[in-house]
């Protein structure tokens, strides 16, 4: 039995959205909890972090250039760079990492 790829969007568009609506038809008041407050918070922040660290790691031809990127973009972010310029180091460490390992090996 082949189902229809609009029975899976529609799916997930009802998933989505249920997932949006509930906590605010539930929660009339305002949030006051300060415990709530910061895990809704770092919430997004979690999901993004917990969706793109697999991708970052794979997304190379090695694992060395992946962690390199990722160790560039760590200290670029830290050091409270723009989102522009720890993207483009990051992509300089990498590429520069594979130049140096085709060079090597």
């Amino acid at each position: 039995m082949k189902i229809s790829p609009y029975a899976y969007i529609l799916v997930m568009a009802a998933v989505t959205y249920l997932i949006r609506m509930i906590p605010l038809a539930l929660v009339k008041k305002e949030i006051t909890s300060p415990f709530v407050k910061s895990f809704l918070y770092y919430v997004p922040y979690a999901c993004l972090a917990a969706m793109t660290f697999p991708a970052i790691l794979s997304a190379t031809a090695s694992i060395w250039s992946a962690l390199a990127g990722f160790i560039v973009a760590l200290i670029a972010a830290y050091q409270e760079q723009s989102l522009l310029k720890v993207a483009l180091l990051a992509c300089t460490a990498v590429f520069i990492t594979e130049r140096a390992m085709a060079f090597f090996i």
